[in-house]
């Protein structure tokens, strides 16, 4: 009797704090009035029913306890197989697997023996379930296998719905992708007869990817429009997960306007909603799209960052796709090196997914696909002799856990004393670690401070040899060319100099005039080198238009010392320091000058060779001995007289060189003595790809 009132007021409870549904008012109200005691039972299994569904499991809960209680004291096995079937599904529910797998094999039995084969079928489509969602896909297929056969039988619907997306979920994870093709057909179409628009949605994106996946593009992309279809135009969730799957089998078949139209709304939608898988499906596409189109560095752009995004959500099959665009992106470049590398990429990570894929599924037999009939005798034989001896091994265990009990407590006082020994050493250890790791970081402060004293002293010692060598040369050099041109100039002023005088001194004066001019050029630069403080602008500019500019400076110098310049250089670009390459021009001119007599000649060229700008100044002078050739480029003080005694600081093809190598470029010479000279320097023609 108490338990009939305990569940009439749980029936009040439930009219004055659930009024969901009116069913399930109504179900309260009649087992408040309820007058047989298994009718009760009855309508109490059918709230619980309408709680489960409504995910009220607390509420639930205590209507099994109370139903359970009353059909054991009625001897109702058919109210106590229903009762341990729902706690079971609560069990379930809240990953409790050994309470949830031992409470359904008990309702199972009791079905059996009622002879009940709707509630065998509901039970074990709920143990397929519970062993799919395990991994254990062959015992699942069979327990849904079984259920499917009599459920089909009644046209329990919901149930069914739920056997063949079990199902369908099952064969794709073994693999068996013709079986889950088949088993969402069935589950498609009943749930289009209950209505369930959640569920069709779900089913045809899964029936989409389950044809892509089997190469049946044609379906599956039928099956993604029907997708977009049934779904509301401002649900950006699903359409950024399909339209960049649809997009990507549009591609497949070369369709490039549909392919790139969805591909870039799934890229708008998913950046927006900050997607990332969705943006990975839609970057992957795009770049695939775009080294098909030949649009290469759109391409590499969109690989690059799916390459990222991949990495940072360990999507593997993504990456897989990443690796093989980019061994495609740069085999059509002609980058081989870096190509052979994304392939190894590729079929590393390839091969760690199919070895971790058979390593978690395991080995299914032909014949697991298809139901066997006596696929759970060997488990009801195993679970009943447990059942009959659980009283006996309870009382033995108890008497062996009395004594275990006694050693533990030794134990465990021994354990208290032996730690308090360890916790005393460990805090002494700890102390003497502490305090040897504060002289190891004072010591690594002292000599990093001993290393920047060290790296200042050198750096000071540097710039004093720079201002030494500025002076000498000043002294002395660039003093005897001012020097000159004061005397000169102090001449004019007095009057002392006839016209006749004055012509003839006009050449020495320019050549004067010149040196100091390219020697204060060379200082600035070879000073601002040494100082680590040149910075080159490069950008594309005519190699013939310096060779002009820079010849009109030298062509007076050229007819006082009878000499000829042939000019054969052509229109064509190079990518460096306009002004920089002007100084080494320049400065190669003027030594080609000074080292020429009477009659040479001085040819300027420039020509492409293997994709660089190669530019040349030959002369015919006196040409470079091989033992003078080795001082060249040299960062120091070597120099030579002129054929007219002319005079060099030595720092001249130091400048060049180095102008030259900041613009990634190259500075070389050939020359025979008696014969003549050439300077080349290699640039390139477009900017280096880094």
């Amino acid at each position: 009797m108490r338990r009939i009132i305990t569940l009439i007021v749980l029936t009040i409870s439930t009219l004055l704090g659930f009024s969901q549904t009116q069913e399930l008012d109504s179900l309260s109200i009649q087992l408040a009035f309820e007058t047989q005691d298994s009718l009760k039972v009855e309508t109490s299994l059918k709230i619980i029913e309408l709680l489960y569904n409504n995910k009220n499991y607390d509420k639930a809960v205590k209507y099994i306890v109370e139903s359970e209680k009353l059909s054991n004291s009625l001897n109702y096995t058919k109210g106590i197989a229903a009762s341990t079937y729902y706690k079971s599904l609560i069990y379930a529910q809240k990953g409790d697997y050994i309470n949830a797998i031992n409470g359904y094999k008990k309702s199972k039995s009791i079905y059996q023996d009622l002879n009940d084969s709707t509630g065998v079928a509901k039970v074990n489509n709920s143990i397929g379930l519970l062993e799919i969602k395990r991994g254990n896909y062959s015992e699942g297929l069979q327990y849904c296998l079984a259920a499917i056969k009599e459920l089909e039988s009644l046209n329990l619907k919901s149930d069914l719905s739920l056997a063949y997306t079990n199902l369908a979920e099952a064969y794709y994870n073994i693999g068996a992708t013709d079986y889950a093709i088949k088993f969402n057909l069935k589950a498609l179409d009943v749930l289009e007869q209950l209505n369930d628009n959640e569920g069709i949605l779900k089913t045809n994106l899964q029936l989409a990817e389950l044809y892509s996946s089997n190469k049946e593009y044609r379906k599956s992309i039928e099956f993604y429009e029907t997708v977009l279809n049934r779904t509301n135009k401002n649900n950006d969730s699903i359409r950024g997960r399909v339209y960049p799957k649809l997009g990507r089998e549009y591609l497949k078949f070369n369709d490039y306007d549909k392919a790139s139209q969805y591909l870039l709304e799934g890229l708008t939608l998913n950046r927006n909603s900050n997607d990332k898988a969705g943006l990975l499906l839609a970057l992957n596409g795009l770049g695939d799209l775009n080294l098909r189109l030949n649009r290469l560095n759109l391409a590499e752009q969109q690989l690059y960052e799916a390459g990222t995004i991949a990495k940072s959500i360990s999507n593997n099959n993504e990456l897989l796709t990443y690796y093989k665009l980019m061994k495609d992106l740069d085999s059509t470049k002609h980058r081989f090196d870096r190509a052979y590398i994304w392939q190894r990429e590729y079929y590393d990570l390839k091969q760690n997914i199919e070895q971790k894929g058979s390593s978690e599924i395991k080995t299914i037999k032909a014949s697991d696909l298809e139901f066997n009939p006596n696929f759970d005798k060997e488990v009801s034989t195993t679970t009943q002799e447990p059942v009959n001896n659980f009283e006996s091994q309870v009382q033995e265990t108890q008497t062996g856990i009395n004594k275990f009990k006694v050693v533990l407590y030794g134990l465990l006082a021994a354990l208290a004393i032996v730690s308090t020994f360890l916790i005393l050493i460990y805090v002494k250890r700890n102390s003497n670690i502490k305090y040897t790791q504060e002289l190891e970081e004072k010591n690594i402060k002292i000599q990093l401070q001993n290393e920047a004293f060290a790296e200042q002293t050198q750096h000071l010692e540097n710039v004093n040899n720079v201002k030494d060598k500025l002076f000498s040369i000043i002294s002395h050099d660039l003093k005897d060319s001012l020097s000159s041109i004061n005397g000169f100039i102090n001449l004019m002023k007095e009057g002392s100099l006839t016209r006749e005088e004055f012509d003839n001194l006009i050449p020495e004066l320019s050549e004067n005039a010149n040196n100091a001019s390219l020697l204060l050029f060379n200082l600035l630069n070879w000073s601002k080198s040494q100082m680590q403080s040149l910075d080159p602008k490069p950008s594309l500019f005519d190699i013939q238009e310096v060779f002009e500019a820079k010849v009109k400076l030298i062509e007076q110098r050229l007819e006082s010392k009878g000499i000829e310049l042939i000019d054969h250089s052509l229109r064509d670009f190079a990518y460096a320091d306009r002004s920089m390459i002007e100084i080494v021009i320049q400065n190669l001119l003027a030594n080609a000058l000074k080292f020429c007599k009477k009659g040479d000649t001085i040819t300027v060229n420039n020509h492409i060779s293997n994709g660089s700008c190669i530019i040349s100044v030959a002369d015919t002078g006196i040409g470079i001995s091989k033992e003078n050739m080795d001082k060249l480029f040299k960062n120091s003080s070597f120099t030579t007289l002129g054929t007219n005694n002319e005079k060099g600081t030595g720092l001249g093809l130091s400048i060049c060189k180095e102008l030259v190598e900041l613009n990634n470029g190259k500075i070389w010479v050939e020359s025979t003595l008696n014969v003549g000279t050439t300077f080349y320097i290699q640039l390139p023609k477009s900017k280096p790809i880094n």
